[in-house]
């Protein structure tokens, strides 16, 4: 049953259990529950779900389940790690080979949930959905709303579990209320429910926009010459390796900085010239110190069934820190952004190397691009979209 979907982090060997259970588990009794229920891990790369799940532990207690992980431990058990923004992530841990077996991970998932909701007492329940998959342990909990937020088309990814599409069928008939991670989706979801809407990647300005006045580089980045072009995110089979190659090819003057982890594909298949420089993961927090430091920023995504309904957060992230944008194709990319002047789309390495020295032009004129991209974000946060969601819920109340 457990899939590690399109983001999904390696973990290691689990600590014991005495050793996770240190930290103190603050729950308010007086105020409802949101059970967040994701494929993706809390502590990996920081996105849409640590956005939102962050700010609604503002209103709720927020239960933040991931997709077990074995261990060495001959019983099933629940990691319970308090975050600092008021989150409790839960990590279940099954004996090495259950979290295989389908119908036996679904029970001990089950039995998990189950013995925590009891403890901590919850009666006001809501069910928040990353992947449907989910439902094979969930499905019978009593919940005063169930929300279906699909940030990504999941089936459109590699690996994705067969059982996929006949759950989330499931799912929109449970769901009270369906939120889609941009327009694109959006469009091929609203015939399938009649609660549906479109809430495309947000950005939190304050944060990214703190690289307009960086003065000194990341150790691993100062000595890296210019021009620099740079991307960061996850390096998957969302990313154009080939484009990536040609246009460090056609121009071995550009210095290419790429961050992040690489994550199921072969990394041995990356392209290697002295103009590439992989740098590995960064944390959150030290995103804008790297983007601080490049003149042009980058999404090299490839055009195929992984990326047809994707909604990047990194567009306006990028533009929130000062950085002019060259993009391939992306429709909601071209939907949002293709008539900004800030976010230049090309769909070839020819072309996307002119845009790339179209941008570097726009990078020369700093005080007119700024302008033009604070015009392009206008209000967007996502304090905002959160706030929406929220009321979208107690609407429904």
């Amino acid at each position: 049953m457990s899939w590690a979907g399109p983001f999904q982090q390696p973990i290691g060997k689990s600590p014991k259990p005495q050793e996770a259970s240190q930290a103190a588990v603050v729950f308010d009794p007086l105020i409802p529950t949101l059970l967040c229920l994701s494929h993706l891990r809390w502590s990996f790369v920081y996105q849409r779900p640590q956005h939102l799940m962050s700010r609604f532990a503002r209103s709720y207690n927020v239960l933040f389940f991931e997709e077990p992980v074995p261990c060495d431990e001959a019983e099933p058990w629940l990691e319970v790690r308090p975050d600092e923004q008021g989150v409790q992530v839960l990590v279940p841990r099954l004996p090495v080979g259950r979290e295989a077996e389908a119908d036996a991970s679904s029970e001990a998932l089950r039995a998990l949930l189950d013995d925590y909701l009891a403890r901590l007492g919850v009666e006001d329940l809501l069910l928040w959905y990353y992947t449907p998959m989910s439902l094979a342990f969930s499905r019978h909990l009593n919940a005063s709303t169930v929300v279906y937020d699909c940030m990504d088309e999941l089936s459109g990814f590699r690996g994705a579990p067969p059982q996929l599409l006949q759950r989330e069928r499931e799912l929109l008939e449970r769901a009270d209320l369906v939120f889609t991670g941009g327009y694109s989706l959006w469009e091929a979801k609203r015939t399938l429910h009649d609660n549906v809407h479109p809430f495309p990647s947000s950005v939190d300005i304050e944060h990214f926009a703190t690289a307009r006045g960086f003065q000194n580089n990341p150790p691993d980045q100062a000595g890296i010459g210019r021009p620099r072009l740079g991307f960061y995110g996850v390096i998957d089979e969302r990313f154009d390796i080939a484009l990536l190659e040609q246009a460090a090819s056609l121009r071995p003057d550009w210095q290419f900085v790429m961050i992040g982890p690489v994550v199921k594909i072969d990394a041995a298949a990356l392209p290697r010239r002295p103009n590439i420089h992989f740098l590995g993961g960064k944390t959150y927090d030290e995103l804008p110190g790297y983007l601080a430091g490049w003149n042009v920023a980058l999404m090299p995504f490839a055009l195929n069934e992984s990326t047809r309904f994707i909604s990047p957060t990194k567009t306006p992230e990028y533009l929130a820190g000062g950085c002019p944008v060259v993009s391939t194709p992306v429709a909601d990319v071209i939907r949002g952004y293709g008539e900004s002047g800030v976010v230049l789309i090309a769909d070839t390495a020819e072309a996307f190397v002119a845009a790339c020295e179209k941008a570097l032009e726009l990078a020369a004129d700093r005080e007119e691009f700024l302008k033009n991209a604070d015009r392009t974000l206008g209000d967007m946060s996502w304090d905002q979209t959160q706030t929406r969601m929220q009321e979208m819920i107690e609407c429904l109340a």
